[in-house]
Parts: C-alpha cells; sequence; structure tokens
C-alpha cells in the first residue's frame, strides 16, 4: 500500500516524451527534417532532425508539446515541400517518405488510420467512376456500390471514435444518394453536397491542409474543362459555403484560389474573386497588405490601361496618358543607386536604338534629385520623371513595384501587353512585336 502512495505522488511530477522519427528516400537527396507545429494563421517552428546515412532521424517531443497538426518540412521551397500529420500528445510518429511513393506511416493509429480511410475511400470512388463511365442503369449494382461507401464510412467513423482524426473523416463524409441516380442528378447532387459536411470554423482543420485541398479540389477538379463562366460559379459556391463569421479563413481560401488564378496567368478570375469578395474581405479583416496586392495586380494586369502618373521633367508638364506618337511604349521603373538598372539601361538604350515605333518613358524612384539628374543624361531618347521619397512613392503601389528595373510593355493607347520579368524576357518580348 505504501508502494502505491508513493507512485500517486511521484507520477505526476514525470515528464512523458513521445519522439517524431522518418526515413526519406534516397538519402542522399535530403540533409535536415524540420518540424513545425501547425496553427490557423501559420506554422511554429519546433526543432530540426539532421538525417543520418539511411536517411533517418528522430525529434523528441516532451509533455509540454500540444495535440494538433504538425508539419515536416523537408526541401527548399518550404511551402511545396511538406506535408502535414497529426500528433495526439500520446503516440510515437514514424513514417516513411519518398517522391514518388508519398509518405506511409509505420507508427501512429491517427495517420495510419487517415492514409487507410483515404485509400478506401478512393478505391470506392475508382468504383463509382467505371460505374458512370460504363453507362450502367443496373439499379442492384449501383446499390451495392453506394451500400459499400455507405458502410465504409460508417466503419471508419467508429473506428476514428475518440480520436482526433475523427474531425477529418467526418469532414470528409461523402455524398451517398439513397434511390439510383444517371450520371447528371448524381454530378449535380456530388456538386450541391461537397461542403455539407466540412466545419470552416474548426481549428484543427484550418490548422491542416484539408480546407485547401478541398476548396481547391472543387474548383480546379470539379467540372471537366471549366470556362471562366463555370469557375465564377465555383467561385461562387466556395464564397457561400463559408460563414461570413469566419472571415479568417474566408479570406485565406479566397486568397489562395487567387493566387492560384493569378499564377496561371488568369487575371480575368483573379481580377474577379478580388472585386466580388477579396478586397472587402481584406478591408474587413483591416489586411492592408492584401488589399495593396490585389489592387495593384488588378491595375496591372495585362490587358488593363496602365494607371496614369504625371510626366515633369525638363521643365514640361504632361502625363503618360498623354504621350501619342509611338506604336508602342516601355515603362521602366528603375533608380540611379540600382546596380541592376546601370546595367540594364544601356542594354535597353541599344536595344532600342534603330526602333522608331517603341519609346522609353523612364520612371526614377529615388531619393533626391541629384544622382538622377546626372544619370538621365546618358539616356537623352527617353522620357524621364521622377518619384522621390522611392519606395514610399505613392507609384510604387499603385503599381506593385517589388524590385528595380521593373519593366511594362504597353501599346499606344497605353494597354498593357507585356511584362516581362527581366532584360532576357524584354529582349524576346519585343523581337515578337
Amino acid at each position: 500500500m505504501k508502494k502505491f502512495i508513493f507512485l500517486l505522488v511521484v507520477l505526476p511530477f514525470v515528464a512523458f516524451s513521445q519522439n517524431i522519427k522518418g526515413t526519406f528516400s534516397p538519402a542522399k537527396d535530403y540533409t535536415y527534417a524540420f518540424l513545425y507545429r501547425a496553427t490557423p494563421d501559420g506554422a511554429n517552428y519546433i526543432e530540426r532532425g539532421k538525417l543520418n546515412d539511411a536517411g533517418s532521424f528522430e525529434i523528441t517531443l516532451d509533455s509540454t508539446a500540444k495535440p494538433g497538426i504538425y508539419k515536416i518540412v523537408y526541401a527548399i521551397p518550404p511551402e511545396e515541400n511538406n506535408f502535414d500529420f497529426i500528433y495526439d500528445g500520446n503516440e510515437t510518429v514514424d513514417f516513411s517518405f519518398s517522391q514518388d511513393e508519398g509518405i506511409e506511416f509505420k507508427e501512429s493509429l491517427e495517420n495510419k488510420l487517415w492514409n487507410s480511410y483515404l485509400k478506401s475511400m478512393d478505391m470506392v470512388n475508382q468504383t463509382i467512376s467505371n460505374y458512370y463511365t460504363k453507362q450502367s442503369t443496373d439499379k442492384a449494382a449501383f446499390k451495392a456500390i453506394f451500400k459499400t461507401l455507405k458502410e465504409t464510412q460508417s466503419a471508419y467513423e467508429e473506428s476514428a471514435e475518440g480520436k482526433m482524426v475523427l474531425n477529418f473523416i467526418k469532414a470528409n463524409k461523402p455524398y451517398i444518394p439513397s434511390d439510383y441516380e444517371d450520371i447528371s442528378t448524381y454530378s449535380k447532387n456530388l456538386k450541391s453536397h461537397f461542403f455539407k459536411n466540412v466545419d470552416f470554423s474548426s481549428e484543427l482543420l484550418q490548422s491542416s491542409t484539408f480546407l485547401t485541398d478541398r476548396v481547391s479540389g472543387y474548383v480546379f477538379n470539379m467540372i471537366e474543362n471549366p470556362s471562366n463562366e463555370d469557375y465564377k460559379s465555383l467561385v461562387d459556391d466556395v464564397a457561400k459555403s463559408i460563414s461570413d463569421n469566419d472571415l479568417e479563413i474566408k479570406t485565406s481560401l479566397l486568397e489562395m484560389l487567387w493566387q492560384n488564378f493569378s499564377t496561371l496567368e488568369n487575371n480575368d478570375m483573379a481580377n474577379y474573386i478580388t472585386d466580388n469578395y477579396l478586397l472587402d474581405l481584406a478591408n474587413k479583416t483591416n489586411n492592408k497588405a492584401l488589399a495593396e496586392t490585389i489592387t495593384s495586380f488588378k491595375n496591372t494586369s495585362i490587358g488593363t490601361k496602365a494607371p496614369n502618373f504625371e510626366i515633369s521633367a525638363d521643365g514640361n508638364n504632361s502625363s503618360l496618358h498623354d504621350l501619342k506618337g509611338s506604336d508602342y511604349y516601355l515603362l521602366i521603373f528603375w533608380s540611379s543607386g540600382c546596380g541592376h538598372c546601370l546595367n540594364e539601361l544601356p542594354k535597353v538604350k541599344a536595344l532600342l536604338a534603330n526602333n522608331a515605333q517603341i519609346k522609353v518613358v523612364a520612371f526614377g524612384l529615388e531619393d533626391s534629385k541629384s544622382k538622377w539628374s546626372s544619370a538621365i543624361k546618358d539616356y537623352p531618347d527617353f522620357i524621364h520623371t521622377i518619384g522621390l521619397e522611392k519606395w514610399d512613392n505613392p507609384i510604387v503601389t499603385t503599381y506593385g513595384i517589388s524590385a528595380t528595373p521593373t519593366y511594362f510593355l504597353l501599346d499606344s493607347n497605353k494597354i498593357i501587353k507585356a511584362k516581362p520579368y527581366d532584360y532576357e524576357e524584354l529582349e524576346v518580348v519585343l523581337k515578337d512585336l
């Protein structure tokens, strides 16, 4: 009895620990595994593990490590080379990873259950796809397939009872028709039920990639060969599915879609999201950086008229929009204190020496006039104007300038035709005129 009492006294002061360990292959391709704890707002660095010659690492977590979603970053860029996993505060997590095979959990019931669930659901969904691809009308087969789907979902929900992974399994619950449906009806109902079981306010879901994957899958995979009108409808559905009580996650997910469309150079869709949702959300959440980014993107999208500004060099007052007489205008944002600019401007001058159809408009972002006034003497054929206060000049925000030199090719009406990334790309663009 005394021993029992002694244990009761000692146990509360014992610090238990669990391990996060894994093996990467091929081992030569990896050096470190960086561990983060994910939150709805980002990720907090925990520790790093150096991989041994076999590609293995191990990180020990003590009892202060909170349950939740954790992230392993294994290469650069980190936003492209990472994966999430569940840590419940009790289990050791052990996995193997390769680029070809992905991740497989060798230890951790939470994560093994989730991976098993996804594989099982993929198999049933493939059976559903095969059924409709064959244009089958066999109602008995239809009933059997969806009976399997329902039983699979129920079985995993039961197995996950009391575990963190249950949140994900329930959120992923698919649409299950009660009676036979043809492909058109099933597709319509599948689409309308896609977010029915998703709790966008869940901190656990927000901390993982589940919501971004779910929303991306809906917008980019729901319809084959979608038009912009299809995309608009899908984006509208996403926006309607997320309550205005969850402004932060609504802003984050619509920003993610905006970034995807801007990366795809689908300016119409990126600006549709800005005009209809994102700018208003950025203002409501006081996200000034986002508001400036999406506004400058819209201002400088290809096909948009370049924002106007005054040109007041040599005592002659004019503006960008007032310029006449050239088929094209090459707008360059530069600085007399920028080494890259001083290297590239002479090349631009030589490139356009015998090209009468293009006029250069050089906008100098400067702290003072002295160096600029001296530098522009080397470019008498350029149209010069100066923007004092350099990076604090309002035109920097208007055009979204983050580096110098930055190029914009405009037509005679000042419509943006191209935005060459650097001088080499500028050469290619001008040769195609």
